[in-house]
């Protein structure tokens, strides 16, 4: 949401949490069209359900007129258990491996079975979003193609995929166009990303199957066997708009993920050996109200983990995955340009000898990339929209960069 940053949400971010009992009014223009979703920032509430689906529609689609009908449909990881006393254990030193609690099962729109009657001839625009908690998801229809229009409300190029990879946060709108025939029914699929697990529970159904019905008197066939997971990579989409990538930046922020314990015994989330605890004072608070000193990031404290920028800056952020696992990376109010993303085992960035030369001169942009297994990401945005912003990567981690159009201090590395 461009220049509605009070109303993003996350507590001591942008507000204070929302007492039990009581209610907040979120108040917005929404000025950006595609496929989003809203869900709580707090204590683990959105996987227990509040959370869903926010299609913004555009009148100017540019692929308005190559489908006949819209679907939107969600995926996500499925607990048996509610999220306070999973966070809870997570959290704790009787969990010092920082193992994440393992869904008991994959959903489509929040069930299982889930039908899709299709009539022959006909495409239709799916717009599907990952609401899950944790997993990722492969996604790919059984004799169906899909060709990708847009991911988290970036118009992109045509692109066909036969099988996609969506993490939690992720959206993608892609169009499926039926066959001419109705002599079968077909499966779609959800299989969650099991390397993402430290172990594998017995009777783990890490797959959710859907049907494409063109005939409801016909049997809904079971799935065939996939002989490899190969999704379609993001990072190679070309923006509809063409955008090339910004220019020298401004402003590096350079970060080293980790996951590792602290002093109590549990396992936490790190961004440069620190881990993010929420401050005390809600940091737009601070900001509105530290006057000469909101360009300061001592002011928001040493674990919000703050990093100033000043207003249009083109800011590079460079992360080197020191972690074994798969995490999305996602930033509030903006869009990431991936100049550049390593392969899994590349490890870090300054060992790499990659330089400018190497980046995507039209780089792929949306607001969720997957950093992979210890390896890196180069991305650039424009702090073009003011306020306070989170950026965080899956599990629990996140730092805060706050926008600024005063002048930044001459050292803004984090304290």
């Amino acid at each position: 949401m461009t220049n509605y940053t009070h109303m993003d949400g996350p507590p001591q971010v942008t507000q204070c949490s929302i007492p039990p009992g009581s209610n907040f009014t979120y108040d917005f223009t929404i000025n950006q069209p595609g496929t989003y979703w809203y869900h709580s920032h707090d204590r683990g509430q959105y996987p227990d359900g509040i959370r869903g689906p926010l299609i913004v529609h555009d009148p100017d689609f540019p692929y308005k007129d190559r489908y006949d009908e819209e679907l939107v449909m969600t995926v996500s990881d499925w607990y048996h258990d509610q999220m306070p006393g999973l966070i809870d254990f997570f959290m704790s030193k009787v969990n010092p491996s920082g193992a994440e609690p393992v869904p008991n099962a994959a959903l489509f729109n929040d069930t299982q079975n889930l039908t899709v009657p299709v009539e022959p001839g006909k495409t239709y625009l799916f717009r599907m979003a990952n609401i899950g908690a944790f997993a990722g998801q492969y996604i790919w229809f059984e004799g169906h193609n899909m060709t990708l229009l847009e991911v988290d409300g970036v118009y992109t190029e045509p692109a066909e995929a036969s099988m996609i990879y969506m993490s939690a946060a992720q959206r993608c709108s892609f169009l499926v166009t039926a066959k001419n025939e109705t002599g079968a029914n077909f499966p779609f699929v959800a299989s969650m990303d099991t390397t993402l697990f430290d172990t594998i529970p017995d009777g783990l159904d890490y797959n959710v199957t859907g049907w494409l019905v063109y005939d409801d008197t016909k049997p809904l066939p079971d799935p065939a066997t996939v002989d490899e997971l190969d999704p379609f990579d993001d990072a190679t989409l070309v923006p509809f708009d063409k955008q090339e990538l910004y220019g020298e930046p401004d402003q590096t922020v350079h970060l080293d993920v980790i996951m590792d314990n602290l002093g109590d015994g549990a396992n936490y989330a790190f961004f440069n050996n620190i881990t993010y605890k929420s401050p005390k004072v809600p940091t737009l608070y601070t900001a509105l109200s530290a006057g000469d000193q909101a360009t300061n990031p001592r002011v928001y404290g040493t674990y919000s983990h703050p990093f100033v920028l000043e207003k249009d800056q083109v800011v590079q952020i460079v992360v080197d995955n020191l972690d074994t696992g798969r995490h999305p990376f996602h930033l509030h109010g903006h869009n990431f340009q991936i100049a550049y993303r390593s392969e899994e085992d590349a490890g870090t960035f300054e060992d790499s000898n990659i330089t400018d030369a190497d980046f995507a001169k039209v780089p792929s942009r949306r607001d969720t990339f997957v950093l992979y297994p210890t390896g890196f990401i180069v991305l650039r945005f424009k702090a073009d929209n003011p306020g306070r912003s989170s950026l965080s990567f899956s599990p629990l981690s996140s730092s805060l960069l706050s926008f600024s159009s005063g002048e930044s201090p001459d050292e803004e590395r984090p304290r």
